[in-house]
């Protein structure tokens, strides 16, 4: 059952009983007619309009207008459009596209159509988690059911459009969540992120042609912002963040899961102490990092600067901060993916960022020098301190080598690797240098936590 702060809309249909995954149950539950109804009126820019009125943000991380990448597209080259749907879910701390695939495929499949119909994209593609194998076959199952019924295939519900979709599986690397990374692999080739310049692919995407790559999410909220109309869709949430937002929350919580919140409605402290049930029996809130693991943590005994809806600043604790993109950037942080990992008390913080850096360094693609070698280099020296075989002055070398890659790489891998690095740094560094001393010393750790690395 969804839970009284939340507004749901994405997952409006998903928990509910008796509802099932078949087009029949999607159909009898309103499903295409929102399609239907845009078919009908033939006109695709009035689809785009309504998206870039809505004002939604990306929601696979980067936060881009999805309204000002679709005006982007190249439509005078007379190359082919595609539409390309990133299904990879690569973050730490994200599972919220994956409710969608399993639990909603329709829902998917006639954003799917709809924004392809809205960009004049004849042909789209799924690219999914390689490990998401029964996602993978309950989409292309989806996708049959759909063509049977004349919404996918050869003059959709005879408007003269027609759209291929193809479900294709990754190999299951986090730099094929980098959109050009993606593309790459998609073309059969290395996952490894192209030059931007030129390689936008709004102009020089798949095969070189222009190419509109949305989040799971981000086709979801454009379904249903064409369908309530653009700009009843701007007044949910909070403004320059509007629509609803899926916060996934894992870690060390009573009740980790899934929920969705209209943007700015919702603060730190209801997501996790109401939504989810406070902390485990006899412990406290120590750290969270907001928007999945590439972003910087932030502490619970800390005090933080935001504004209010008048523009106006004011000083809150962590708890009493907004979920929205603005109020968590003003912390220093981001929203992200909205993939939260909760620490509390038990866990040692060089520990969690040894386990990141060990993550990072095994999926960096090698292409970029300060990542490969940056990468390699940070798990070395986090592991060598949690060895006990550390020194204070790693903690200063372990910042200038994050901070050396920032800027410097291709993608933006390389400041997923480092800003966990440099928020760790600025907010626990003291008990990093303690960390350090009292393993030196073979002293007994005060945490209580299972060691993570």
């Amino acid at each position: 059952m969804p839970h009284a702060k939340e507004t749901r809309i994405i997952y409006k249909r998903i928990g509910t009983p008796g509802y099932t995954t078949d087009i029949d149950c999607y159909i009898r539950n309103g499903g295409y007619e929102t399609l239907k109804k845009a078919m009908k009126a033939g006109d695709p820019a009035a689809l785009c309009a309504e998206v870039e009125k809505a004002g939604i943000k990306g929601r696979g991380g980067a936060g881009f207008p999805a309204g000002m990448k679709w005006k982007f597209l190249d439509r005078k080259s007379g190359k082919p459009i595609y539409f390309v749907v990133n299904a990879d879910e690569s973050e730490p701390g994200t599972h919220k596209d994956r409710w969608v695939i399993y639990y909603d495929p329709h829902q998917l499949i006639e954003g799917i159509v709809l924004c392809s119909y809205a960009t004049q994209a004849k042909q789209a593609f799924i690219f999914i988690r390689g490990e998401f194998i029964h996602g993978a076959k309950i989409l292309e199952k989806a996708i049959e059911e759909a063509r049977a019924k004349n919404l996918v295939g050869e003059n959709i519900l005879g408007s003269g459009f027609s759209l291929e979709i193809v479900v294709h599986r990754g190999a299951g690397a986090y730099v094929c969540g980098e959109e050009t990374g993606l593309l790459e692999a998609l073309e059969g080739k290395r996952g490894q992120p192209r030059i931007k310049p030129p390689y936008f692919p709004a102009v020089l995407g798949l095969y070189n042609c222009p190419t509109v790559v949305n989040n799971v999410e981000t086709v979801c909220q454009c379904l249903n912002a064409i369908d309530m109309g653009g700009e009843n869709y701007a007044k949910i949430g909070v403004k320059g963040d509007a629509g609803t937002r899926i916060m996934n929350v894992s870690g060390l919580v009573a009740k980790p899961g899934v929920f969705e919140i209209a943007t700015g409605t919702v603060t730190v402290g209801e997501l996790l102490n109401d939504m989810c049930g406070g902390p485990l029996p006899g412990r406290k809130f120590k750290a969270i990092i907001p928007g999945g693991s590439s972003m910087k943590p932030l502490r619970f005994d800390e005090k933080y600067k935001i504004k209010d809806a008048a523009g106006n600043e004011k000083e809150v604790s962590l708890e009493d901060v907004p979920l929205d993109a603005a109020s968590l950037m003003a912390c220093g942080s981001s929203i992200g993916t909205g993939g939260m990992i909760v620490f509390d008390d038990s866990v040692e913080m060089i520990q969690a960022l040894a386990n990141l850096n060990a993550f990072y360094k095994h999926e960096s693609c090698g292409q970029c020098t300060p990542c490969r070698e940056g990468s390699m280099w940070m798990a070395r020296i986090t592991k060598r301190i949690c060895d006990g075989n550390g020194a204070p002055e790693d903690i200063d070398t372990l910042k200038d080598v994050a901070d050396t890659i920032c800027g410097r790489t291709i993608c933006a891998h390389g400041e997923g690797e480092a800003w966990p690095v440099q928020g760790g740094i600025a907010k626990f560094r003291d008990e990093y240098l303690e960390s350090i001393r009292r393993r030196n010393k073979g002293e007994p750790s005060p945490f209580t936590g299972y060691p993570l690395i």
